[in-house]
């Protein structure tokens, strides 16, 4: 067992560490970052396909995922609206737990409905990788563009003859995702249609010769108006502007951005009011004045995560992680320490790391296996580290193993890093049944029968993970949608 000194210094550690992170997303990438208020705000209230991902700091498949979501960011660029929200900030949990996030990442894709401020929401189960989620969001991004011929042009152009209308002569005979996303910012404001270029009556109407071709009727009596410049969504957007203005909507991310302006300081002057995005948290704590009222409710403090328990006795890990029947265990088998000697910095982390993870999944009531500290002083930490080949140099360090005394395998954690998201990660790879597991040698495991030798077969997952791994990303770019 360690020192008591020692433990209480361990403790010390642990309950300094903070329970929240920062947001994995800065102010300047391309994700907006979102509260319930702002959710409602850009999101639930838009005309436009959003993507939301509800994720955790600390988990390391949201940290894997960062840049493939930035990418389909930048790729969804005006046609759509990537955003995310820290389901680890407080004012965000209550929030994230309505919308059933049980696991982080979690990705849903929210679809206007005819209903205002009531989307369709639903799970996004395809690959993480830039090029699925594009090409998910593309294909829900609502379609309000006319397809008219010959037959019907007249008639189109005839409804709500006040309001300015838009064609697009085409050779495709699908919409692309720019001229619904157009569609989407003037809708109501002006009206689009697309053409394709066999209906030679209403190519000759507008005098148009090459196709694709974008033109522009601002009212019943003026000249139509042949757009020249790049099929891009900005230049377009200002060609159509000329004529109405786009919806508020069409460009939500100043309004999640955006800084609320200073009040003016007096000496009786209100403390400011919460920010409207996670975004705009201030970069320094207010700091007490004489001013501040007093009978206001203090900071919320975080309650810090416990120490994991320890297995001193060789009973206590027997019973626990050695027994026949005894299901997945993390056993973090502590080096040897001279009383009163201080805590390596490695053996802080890691059981730090472990600390901050089992309380994560506690405080979200969420299924994890036990983790434990076994210190050097129980004999049978001696014997683990034999059976498994974990001696001479490796005596000297902190040792994390995943072990199955059921299913007859174990895992070593192999990096040197022993910080909160290297293993998380690690033990997410566990809980899904991922990474290659050896077998326990015979003797290990108490009272269990010897078997014949046979290679270990890849266990299934030990519970339903709360999040899935990050495909790597095989393409090259994502398919380009910004063009007509």
């Amino acid at each position: 067992m360690l020192p008591k000194a020692s433990l209480l210094f361990v403790a010390s550690l642990l309950a300094a560490l903070p329970v929240n992170a920062d947001g994995i997303y800065t102010k300047n990438s391309p994700v907006l970052q979102l509260n319930p208020k702002t959710y409602n705000s850009l999101i639930a209230k838009s005309n436009h396909t959003s993507i939301v991902e509800f994720y955790a700091p600390w988990c390391g498949h949201c940290q894997n995922l960062k840049p493939a979501y930035e990418k389909a960011a930048k790729n969804l660029d005006g046609l759509a609206k990537v955003a995310a929200i820290n389901c680890d900030e407080d004012e965000n949990k209550p929030f994230c737990g309505q919308m059933g996030v049980q696991g982080f990442p979690t990705l849903k894709i929210v679809t206007p409905s005819k209903k205002p401020g009531k989307p369709r929401v639903e799970d996004y189960k395809g690959a993480r990788t830039a090029k699925g989620i594009v090409d998910a969001v593309v294909d829900h991004i609502p379609n309000h563009v006319k397809r008219a011929s010959d037959k019907d042009l007249d008639k189109w152009l005839g409804q709500d003859e006040d309001r300015p209308k838009a064609i697009l002569f085409t050779e495709k005979g699908t919409t692309s995702a720019l001229i619904r996303a157009l569609a989407i910012d003037f809708l109501g404001a002006i009206d689009i249609a697309q053409v394709r270029n066999k209906e030679t009556a209403s190519l000759k109407k507008f005098g148009v010769t090459d196709v694709p071709a974008l033109v522009l009727i601002p009212g019943p009596d003026a000249e139509p108006k042949i757009y020249q410049g790049d099929l891009k969504k900005k230049p377009i957007t200002e060609f159509l502007s000329q004529a109405a203005t786009p919806n508020p909507d069409a460009s939500g991310r100043a309004a999640a951005d955006s800084k609320p302006k200073p009040k003016p300081k007096s000496k009786k002057s209100k403390p400011a009011s919460k920010p409207t995005s996670v975004a705009d948290e201030p970069d320094v704590e207010p700091t007490a004045s004489e001013d501040q009222d007093p009978t206001a409710k203090p900071a919320h403090v975080p309650i810090p995560a416990p120490p994991i328990p320890t297995l001193s006795t060789p009973e206590s890990i027997e019973a626990s992680c050695l027994a026949p029947k005894s299901g997945t265990c993390v056993l973090a088998l502590l080096p040897a320490s001279e009383p009163e000697a201080a805590i390596p910095q490695s053996v802080a982390d890691a059981l730090a790391s472990l600390a901050d993870i089992g309380h994560k999944h506690a405080q979200r009531g969420a299924h994890l296996f036990p983790l434990y500290a076994v210190p050097d002083t129980n004999s049978d930490s001696g014997v683990l580290r034999a059976a498994l080949g974990l001696q001479a140099d490796d005596a000297q360090t902190v040792q994390l193993i995943a072990l199955n005394a059921r299913r007859g395998w174990w895992r070593r954690y192999s990096v040197e890093d022993f910080g909160a998201v290297a293993v998380e990660s690690w033990i997410d790879s566990i809980r899904l049944g991922e990474g290659t597991k050896e077998k326990l040698p015979e003797g290990v495991v108490i009272g269990a029968e010897p078997q014949a030798e046979e290679p270990v077969a890849q266990p299934e997952a030990e519970a339903e993970a709360d999040a899935e791994s990050v495909e790597p990303e095989a393409e090259a770019q994502a398919v380009e949608h910004d063009e007509l």
